[in-house]
């Protein structure tokens, strides 16, 4: 039997005891601006039904990775003192930079030359040279790819995050997690397919643009999930409407909605809507135990210092990243707040302190999935947007150190990944002498979004969005190429 709208839809989600809470969902009904017209507003013209789904998809291609867990390090690390040692800085230290040098903060820029600021020592059987600032990050050396000569040439953090998630330096795009989706569903009916882990500190540069769906459709942008207990907001629904209650309640609103949806066809963002039903109930018990270490054994804990003040939080979010991706969730996020590895300034306090909250547990992450037997179907990645120069800003000057920093480099910076099919114990490219320009087996952002397409087994001159006239893709730059060289 047809239902015969006597209210709008908003009015009776939000009046009557099918509330929001009743649902035990309304942190997935936050833009309900977005359903479909009312009884009061105009109308949304008609279009063509759509269907958009999260059931799983057989990609084209063979697959290496199944999941892949991103942690980002907005603000760019600095590759001089961390990943890029460089004999010709320590050469020329203190000396001037004659060469070219493309500042962003012109008005504080210094030709002064410095070196790293830290050691560096070998380590693994491959004898990949890290900062001693890195020590956990040396335990795998023989498990991930180092690569030396990313680039994405805005020297600017807006443009070069863009870059960076969603292959254009202009927002207003989907991100690799939402492609990620529309390609390949989920393996969950659980658990949300995509999870952004922010930091209790505050959200990062750029807020909910980080997992956002842009032009796809709503159902395939990032959940966002809170930094500290509860993680989800109501997920048990009111005493009154448990078990066969809430399944009542639930049906009559789907059936609501449907009815509303085949009368306004094509309308994705109820399509969301209705999907975020049904995950909303099976979230109940599914999240709260994905979300609750305390099962862990001790030494997992220990492991990823989640015993340990500094390393806790992150570390927490690591350990709760590995138990996503063992549930079938597709793409996690794990943030930095802000741009919190933005080091202008006090890099020789500030730098240690970020390595000190991080290393440990983005390593363990590491160690855990491997001896899981994850790692091989899991694509682990660590970095950020840009890195930094190989001169001193603030011009206090060496004798100065603990006020000075470096600025901004996205001509050449670094970043490691693990498992998912790359490489092990492998560095992949070089700047020139001083760490400012990648010169050799260059990684662009577009390649590397191709890369980490084809390692899932898609096509990325062939996945593509159509909205209106044009076709939406995730890497469009002509091109752009896999690098092989970085694939075991």
């Amino acid at each position: 039997m047809k239902i015969t709208r006597v209210c709008s839809r908003r009015h009776f989600i939000g009046s009557s005891a099918f509330s929001l809470s009743a649902v035990a969902a309304p942190w997935l009904m936050k833009n309900d601006g977005l359903l479909g017209a009312t009884s009061e507003g105009p109308q949304k013209p008609v279009l063509k039904p759509l269907t958009h789904d999260l059931l799983p998809k057989v990609p084209p291609a063979p697959v290496q990775a199944k999941a892949m867990i991103s942690m980002f390090m907005l603000g760019g690390p600095s590759q001089i003192d961390l990943f890029d040692p460089k004999p010709a800085l320590y050469k020329w230290h203190g000396k001037s930079f004659e060469g070219d040098i493309k500042f962003d903060n012109a008005a504080q820029a210094s030709r002064e030359i410095m070196a790293p600021l830290w050691k560096y020592r070998n380590h693994g059987q491959c004898g990949m040279e890290l900062s001693e600032l890195l020590p956990h990050l040396g335990g795998i050396a023989d498990d991930i790819t180092l690569i030396r000569s990313m680039h994405t040439g805005v020297n600017n953090h807006l443009p070069s995050n863009y870059a960076m998630t969603t292959g254009q330096h202009r927002g207003g795009r989907a991100v690799l997690g939402s492609w990620l989706l529309h390609a390949l569903g989920s393996e969950t009916q659980e658990l949300p397919a995509y999870v952004a882990l922010t930091d209790p500190r505050g959200l990062p540069l750029l807020g909910g643009e980080n997992w956002s769906n842009g032009p796809l459709p709503s159902i395939y942008q990032g959940t966002l999930v809170r930094p500290k207990t509860p993680r989800i907001f109501n997920l048990e629904p009111a005493p009154h409407l448990r078990g066969e209650a809430q399944k009542r309640q639930l049906s009559f609103l789907r059936d609501l909605n449907q009815s509303h949806l085949e009368t306004h066809p094509g309308e994705a963002d109820l399509e969301a809507r209705l999907a975020s039903y049904g995950l909303a109930a099976n979230m109940q018990t599914a999240a709260k135990e994905a979300f609750d270490i305390s099962s862990e054994p001790q030494h997992i804990r220990q492991l990823y210092g989640v015993d340990q003040d500094r390393t806790r939080d992150y570390g927490t979010r690591c350990l709760i990243a590995r138990r996503l991706v063992e549930r079938g969730v597709r793409f996690v996020q794990i943030m930095c707040n802000g741009q919190i590895w933005d080091h202008h300034g006090s890099i020789q306090t500030a730098l240690p302190e970020r390595c000190a909250e991080i290393d440990q547990p983005a390593a363990a992450l590491v160690k855990d999935l491997k001896q899981r037997g994850l790692l091989d179907s899991t694509l682990v990645h660590w970095g950020g947007e840009m890195g930094r120069l190989p001169v001193i800003q603030f011009r206090e000057g060496l004798d100065k150190r603990d006020k000075v920093g470096r600025d901004h480099n996205t001509y050449g910076f670094s970043m490691w990944v693990a498992g998912g099919g790359m490489k092990k114990g492998y560095i992949h490219g070089q700047t020139d002498e001083f760490s400012h320009y990648a010169v050799e087996d260059v990684v662009h952002h577009y390649d590397w979004l191709a890369t980490v397409l084809h390692q899932f087994g898609l096509n990325h001159r062939t996945l593509e969005y159509k909205l209106g006239p044009r076709n939406h893709r995730l890497v469009e730059q002509a091109d752009a190429q896999v690098i092989h060289k970085l694939l075991g």
